[in-house]
C-alpha cells in the first residue's frame, strides 16, 4: 500500500475525516509516498502532486468535486501519462504501475516537501496563466518544464534526474 499525503484543504474538499486517514507507513517502493494539495488557478480547482523522494511533480487542472473524490484513480491515470511522456524505460514504467496498485490517504508529514510544493504551485500558476489559462494546450509542456527545473531540496538536481536514477538499476 502506498500513501498520498493530502493537505488539510484537500482533505476537506475530498470529505475525508481523521478516521479515513491511514496511520501506517507505506510498503517499500522506489518512489514511496506523494504529497497532494488543492490549488485554485484562474478560479478553477487543480490538484498538485509531488513525490516525497524525487520532487517529481504534475498538476491535474480544472477538476470538480466528484473527480476530487476519486483522487486515487485520478492520481494513477495522470502519473502513468506523465511518466510515459518523460521517456522513462518501459521497465521503469511497469515498476511504477505495480507499486501503485493500492493507495490510501494520510495527512502531510514533511515541511520540506510542503515548501517545495508551495514553490511549485507558484511556478504552475505563473506558467499556466502566462500560457493562456487553465485550458491551455501547453499544460503537458509546463509539467515537463517544472520537472526539468533544479530544486533546492534536491541540492539543485532536477526531479526528472532523481526519478530516473531511482529506476536506473531496474532497466
Amino acid at each position: 500500500m502506498q500513501i498520498i499525503r493530502c493537505t488539510q484543504k484537500l482533505q476537506k474538499e475530498m470529505g475525508l475525516k481523521k478516521s479515513d486517514l491511514a496511520d501506517s507507513e507505506p510498503t517499500f517502493s522506489f518512489l514511496g509516498s506523494w504529497h497532494a494539495n488543492l490549488l485554485h488557478i484562474d478560479r478553477r480547482k487543480c490538484v498538485l502532486f509531488v513525490n516525497d523522494k524525487t520532487l517529481f511533480n504534475f498538476i491535474v487542472p480544472d477538476i470538480n468535486r466528484a473527480l476530487i473524490k476519486e483522487l486515487g484513480k485520478l492520481f494513477i491515470n495522470h502519473l502513468y501519462c506523465v511518466v510515459a511522456s518523460e521517456g522513462l524505460s518501459k521497465k521503469a514504467q511497469e515498476a511504477i504501475k505495480s507499486e501503485y496498485q493500492d493507495l490510501s490517504f494520510a495527512g502531510t508529514n514533511s515541511k520540506s516537501v510542503l515548501g517545495s510544493m508551495n514553490d511549485l504551485a507558484f511556478h504552475y500558476k505563473h506558467c499556466i496563466l502566462s500560457e493562456g489559462g487553465i485550458h491551455s494546450a501547453m499544460i503537458p509542456e509546463i509539467i515537463r518544464e517544472l520537472n526539468h527545473m533544479p530544486m533546492g531540496a534536491l541540492d539543485y538536481k532536477f526531479p526528472i534526474d532523481a526519478i530516473q536514477s531511482l529506476y536506473a538499476e531496474t532497466t
